[in-house]
């Protein structure tokens, strides 16, 4: 029976009781209530500062991918350690400069944007529109004109570059919804800087999420140069480039590259190619915030069977979606050893009523009813995709710091959930 702590996460045991950096999680778990999500502010600026190493002497800026996680605090963090932010919608957008946030390092991805988040944006003097499609081009370029600016732009390319990872979380290859196909990408930028309402200032290339080899970095970058190449050769200068995001973090023995050795051999691409000197823009998201954070959940009931067993929790997939979305592996740990209790192996499920309401399958663990259980690794893409599916309440949020902590989300009170809502 494996209690193995994710590399980067400041989770520890001492004298068997699971701490976040020096904060006590069960103690934790009894004074807020469970689930709960619990994040380390150390282990967020630590997976930072990594990035921070990696483009040590460089022109760059770090741009964090808010969709991972846009808890307030947590953008607050960020801002105050010179992130810049990659937003996916106006609410985002709101939302950064909520937390303090420069609006000129605001990047704007996506493929829908509207014409009202457009002009939020502008209104906001955000630094770049990454633009996915030609018919966005035409939208933007029409909506800059009546606000009476040119709009800053770069386009995603689609390199077409498998990043080896789940489906869903493919952005890069020529089958996904994302960016500008790699043959189309010329004349696309003729077309862009032809706008009077646009003006081009680099490129933008993002392949997946979760990506734990450093080879599919390296085909896009390559694709990407080429791409380079031929755009300064038609006579549009390109200010940055940006290589988005989607390094993986360390879920089940997981071993991605750190980002300052990936940059390193990025940088050694760049500098190869003549390009080292370029303004650099990068979107990380899950692996500053990933292993920061995790959820605790009490044990409710355990249900013996003659197929399989269960370990019944009170977090459930509107609070950790992953699971049941990408059948992705979290661990489970205990918050506290006893020593005492008998190991059993079971599926650990919440109480929602769909049969793909599951946190974890198999898993071989020693606990009772009432005892805590941590689900590690739930820093990213949890809370931020969570919901009040079956009228549930999402958790509070803490942020750890030291031997302190933080509430920076106050549990959902239910009478909220229908305040919006009006009888007949």
């Amino acid at each position: 029976m494996s209690h193995a702590l994710p590399t980067g996460s400041h989770l520890r045991y001492e004298d068997h009781r699971l701490q976040l950096e020096a904060v006590d999680l069960g103690a934790l778990a009894v004074q807020y209530g469970t689930p709960l999500f619990v994040y380390s502010k150390s282990a967020m600026l630590e997976a930072l500062g990594a990035y921070q190493t990696g483009f040590k002497g460089r022109k760059a800026q770090i741009c964090y991918a808010m969709k991972a996680n846009s808890s307030l605090a947590i953008l607050q963090v960020f801002a105050q350690a010179g992130c810049g932010f990659d937003i996916v919608s106006a609410g985002e957008l709101a939302r950064a400069l909520a937390a303090g946030a420069d609006p000129q390092t605001i990047i704007f991805s996506g493929v829908g944007k509207t014409r009202a988040e457009m002009w939020a944006a502008l209104s906001a003097g955000i630094g770049c529109f990454n633009v996915e499609s030609v018919a966005e081009l035409d939208v933007l370029n029409d909506v800059a004109l009546s606000f009476g600016e040119r709009a800053p732009i770069s386009l995603r390319v689609n390199p077409d570059v498998d990043p080896k990872t789940h489906p869903y979380i493919s952005t890069g290859l020529k089958g996904n919804k994302f960016g500008i196909a790699h043959d189309e990408v010329i004349d696309t930028y003729k077309k862009a800087a032809s706008y009077p309402g646009l003006r081009v200032v680099g490129i933008d290339c993002h392949i997946g999420s979760q990506i734990t080899d450093s080879e599919p970095y390296l085909d896009a970058a390559d694709r990407m140069l080429d791409l380079v190449d031929a755009i300064e050769a038609a006579g549009i200068a390109l200010h940055h480039l940006d290589f988005g995001g989607g390094l993986g973090i360390d879920y089940a023995g997981d071993t991605p590259p750190s980002a300052d050795a990936l940059w390193a051999q990025l940088f050694a691409k760049l500098d190869a190619r003549g390009y080292g000197d370029r303004q650099i823009m990068i979107e990380p998201g899950r692996s500053l915030v990933g292993n920061a954070g995790v959820c605790l959940t009490e044990v409710l009931y355990l249900k013996p069977g003659e197929d399989k067993n269960f370990c019944i929790v009170d977090a459930a997939m509107n609070d950790l979606p992953r699971p049941t979305l990408y059948q992705a592996y979290h661990s489970i740990v205990p918050v506290a050893i006893d020593g005492t209790t008998p190991p059993v192996t079971c599926d650990v499920v919440g109480p929602i009523c769909e049969s793909g309401d599951w946190l974890g399958r198999d898993r071989t663990l020693a606990v009772k009813a009432g005892d805590h259980l941590a689900v590690l690794s739930a820093g990213a893409y949890s809370m931020s995709m969570a919901s009040n599916y079956n009228s549930r309440n999402r958790p509070a949020e803490l942020l750890v710091e030291g031997d302190t902590h933080h509430l920076i989300r106050e549990r959902d009170r239910t009478e909220e959930q229908w305040a919006n809502e009006r009888l007949l």
